[in-house]
């Protein structure tokens, strides 16, 4: 991440700085449908079986609490710890309403009261989790290059804390065990796998003994984790890819090149991967269909303070981003593919001002037009490789 303070910061902030690229801004069991709030989408077929039905899925960007989110959270707490839940009350409507929901939750989590930290290397309080499980989210990527700013103890403590608070996760692991298992979610009709990888972790080592700890992007591990989340079960497999150049709103070489390669990957006719979600490069990217698979290179950031760029400016394309929305249909036989019926985005902004996130679209129409300048510019880059000709259109 770029940093968020001001040129004079320690020189630790410096070297990590170097290593981070671009996080800086100023300063296990699924849970039932009854405590999500969200209805099963499982119509009766004739004689009293399940049958297949279609489903919606959400996914955002990246969740960074930067030292002043942490100080936001404690106001909106009124002096009672942390609440992050009225920063994600603007697109709670929209994520509580999906089948399914994913996060990316990029930074790992402090001990219960404290000390709390923003970047270079972030710890963030873990009442973050109750706020993901509040606005809807069922399972949040954990793979970035900021799960080992505090070691295989900060990676633990963040995975009890979303279990805590009944928000599956994938991408790091405490065990072999847990890191061997798909996580597998229930949407629908469907199973769905959710994978996660990220290019690195910013210089710090994979704690000892456990290279499972984290997974990198490696593509064969992608395509032989993807056919076993299959054997598994998944009629879908999402992967969550936390890669690409930081500040960089055109997808880069190995996004381009990765992209292709595994949706191109097909096992008995059959795609090994129905989805891929990008994090990490702090602004919005395209999305695109690539070989008949649906790619969201970057949905940028969702919270985040102040971003300043390489530059050493304010840059507000870190605080947008996009929430992706895409309806899966059953497919037409037994064993064929679950097709993407219906493709989406949504504008959001980090309004930093207020400390909330916007559902730009929703503000919009409210009469906040200040912010039509924003949702214009970020669908321009959503759209810059020609999604809109394969379907994919804004949505509110």
């Amino acid at each position: 991440m770029t940093p968020r303070t001001r040129p004079g910061a320690a020189a630790l902030a410096a070297v990590l700085l170097a290593a981070a690229t671009g996080c800086a801004a100023a300063d296990r069991t699924p849970p039932s449908p009854a405590a999500t709030g969200k209805a099963p989408n499982r119509p009766a077929a004739p004689g009293g079986a399940s049958a297949p039905a279609s489903f919606t899925l959400v996914a955002s960007g990246d969740v960074l609490p930067h030292a002043s989110i942490i100080r936001q959270a404690a106001a909106d707490a009124g002096g009672r710890g942390y609440d992050f839940r009225p920063m994600l009350s603007g697109v709670k409507p929209v994520v509580s309403a999906a089948d399914l929901a994913i996060c990316h939750m990029e930074t790992v989590y402090g001990k219960p009261g404290g000390p709390y930290t923003g970047y270079p290397a972030f710890k963030s309080p873990p009442e973050v989790a109750e706020a993901l499980k509040e606005t809807g989210y069922d399972s949040c990527s954990t793979a970035s290059n900021h799960t080992l700013d505090d070691g295989a103890a900060g990676l633990g403590r963040t995975l009890d804390a979303l279990d805590e608070a009944g928000v599956r996760h994938a991408g790091s692991a405490r065990t072999a065990e847990e890191a061997a298992r798909p996580t597998l979610l229930e949407a629908g009709g469907a199973t769905v796998a959710q994978l996660a990888y990220t290019y690195g972790t910013n210089g710090y080592p994979l704690p000892e003994g456990q290279p499972w700890a984290v997974n990198l992007i490696d593509e064969q591990k992608i395509l032989a984790d993807a056919r076993a989340a299959r054997q598994a079960g998944a009629d879908v497999v999402v992967v969550s890819l936390h890669w690409g150049t930081e500040w960089q709103t055109a997808p880069d070489e190995q996004q381009l090149t990765l992209g292709r390669a595994l949706t191109a990957s097909r096992t008995g006719g059959r795609p090994d991967i129905d989805l891929l979600l990008g994090t990490h490069a702090h602004v919005p990217q395209a999305y695109e269909k690539v070989n008949g698979t649906w790619i969201a290179y970057g949905m940028g950031d969702q919270i985040a303070g102040d971003m300043i760029n390489y530059a050493g400016s304010y840059d507000r394309r870190g605080n947008e981003g996009t929430l992706a929305r895409f309806t899966f249909g059953p497919p037409a036989a037994p064993g064929g593919r679950w097709e993407v019926t219906r493709a989406e985005f949504i504008p959001q902004y980090f309004d930093t001002a207020r400390g909330r996130v916007v559902n730009l679209n929703a503000a919009i129409r409210q009469g906040e037009r200040q912010y039509t300048e924003i949702r214009d510019t970020i669908r321009e880059v959503v759209e810059g490789r020609g999604a809109a000709a394969d379907g994919l259109v804004m949505g509110e």
